[in-house]
C-alpha cells in the first residue's frame, strides 16, 4: 500500500500558519508528501524547504488572484498538488495548512487505510473534527462548526477538490461514498494572537469577495474580536506533541465563559432534535457515508 499526502500554501509566515506542524502530523502515514507552494510575500517557501523530511516534494504555483468568488483559487490550487501525486499511489491525504493528525490516531487511520484499500465501494475515509478558537484552551461548540470532513480519497482522477476546497467531490459532481472512520483532524485555523487574526480575515476574505464586500463586512481593526463567537467548550484533552512549541509560544490571553454560551432560537430547537434522534437538521454533509 502506497499512500501520498498533499497540500497547498501560501504566506504561511505571514498569517502564522501551522503547516510545518500540519505536514509533519501525516508524515508517518505517509511515503510522500507533495507540497504546492504559492509564490508568497514572506519566507513560506523556505519555511518548507527547511522541514527535514526526504519525503517531501515541492512544486512551486501561482495563485490566479483574480479569482474572488467562492474560495474557488483554493480549490484549483489544491487539484494542481492532487494532480503531482505519485501515479502508483493507492491512497491520498489531504491536510490543510491549519490541521493537524493527532498522532494517538495514526494506528486508526492506516488500519482504516488498509481495511477499505480493495474496497471499490470506498471513495474516501471521512474524519471528525474539532475547531479550536481563541485559544487553544476552547473549541467551537455550537453546530455551525462542520462536524466531519473527507480528508483521504482515492487517488482517481475523476476526483476533485469542491468550491472553496473543503472537501471533494466526483466527476460530473457526485458526493463521494466515504467510511467514518474513529479518528479526528484539530483545526486551528481560529487561533492566532489577534493582531494576525485581523490581518489574516482581512487577506484571506479576498478569495471569496470583492473589495466593496470587504469594507462593509470585515471591521476595520488593529486586533480581531474573538468576543463575537456564540458558543464555546473548554478542550480537556491533550494536544498533539508536534503543537507543543507552538503552543508554548502562546502570548495573548483569551478567556470565555462557557456558562454564558449564546443559542438562537434555531439553534435550541436542533439541539433538542439532535440529542432526541441523533440528526442534525441542516448539517453540511457533503459526501454520502456507507
Amino acid at each position: 500500500m502506497k499512500v501520498s499526502g498533499f497540500t497547498i500554501v501560501r504566506n504561511a509566515v505571514r498569517y502564522d500558519y501551522p503547516i510545518v506542524e500540519a505536514i509533519t502530523s501525516i508524515l508517518p502515514l505517509c511515503d510522500e508528501v507533495v507540497v504546492a507552494v504559492g509564490k508568497s510575500e514572506d519566507g513560506t517557501l523556505e519555511l518548507i524547504k527547511r522541514i527535514p523530511s526526504e519525503k517531501i516534494r515541492i512544486i512551486e504555483t501561482i495563485w490566479d488572484d483574480n479569482l474572488r468568488k467562492g474560495g474557488r483559487v483554493l480549490a484549483i490550487e489544491t487539484d494542481k498538488a492532487f494532480h503531482a501525486i505519485s501515479p502508483d499511489s493507492d491512497w491520498a491525504f489531504y491536510i490543510q495548512g491549519d490541521e493537524v493528525l493527532p498522532e494517538k490516531y495514526l494506528e486508526s487511520v492506516k488500519a482504516a487505510l488498509r481495511r477499505y484499500k480493495d474496497d471499490v465501494r470506498v471513495d474516501g475515509l471521512l474524519f471528525n473534527y474539532r475547531h479550536f478558537y481563541g485559544s487553544y484552551d476552547y473549541v467551537g461548540e455550537s453546530f455551525r462548526w462542520y462536524r466531519r470532513e473527507i480528508r483521504i480519497i482515492r487517488n482517481d482522477m475523476t476526483i476533485f477538490s469542491y468550491n472553496d476546497a473543503q472537501g471533494f467531490r466526483k466527476i460530473p459532481n457526485r458526493k463521494l461514498r466515504v467510511k467514518l472512520i474513529d479518528a479526528y483532524i484539530y483545526h486551528y485555523g481560529w487561533v492566532k494572537d489577534p493582531h494576525t487574526m485581523q490581518k489574516k480575515q482581512e487577506g484571506f476574505n479576498r478569495l471569496w469577495h470583492d473589495d466593496m464586500w470587504i469594507k462593509n463586512r470585515i471591521a476595520s481593526a488593529n486586533e480581531f474580536d474573538y468576543s463575537q463567537v456564540d458558543s464555546l467548550a473548554y478542550f480537556r484533552e491533550s494536544h498533539p506533541e508536534i503543537m507543543k512549541e507552538r503552543i508554548g509560544r502562546l502570548n495573548w490571553k483569551f478567556n470565555y465563559d462557557i456558562s454564558r454560551n449564546k443559542y438562537s432560537a434555531r439553534e435550541r430547537l436542533k439541539r433538542l432534535i439532535a440529542r432526541l434522534t441523533g440528526y442534525r437538521i441542516g448539517e453540511y454533509r457533503n459526501y454520502k457515508i456507507i
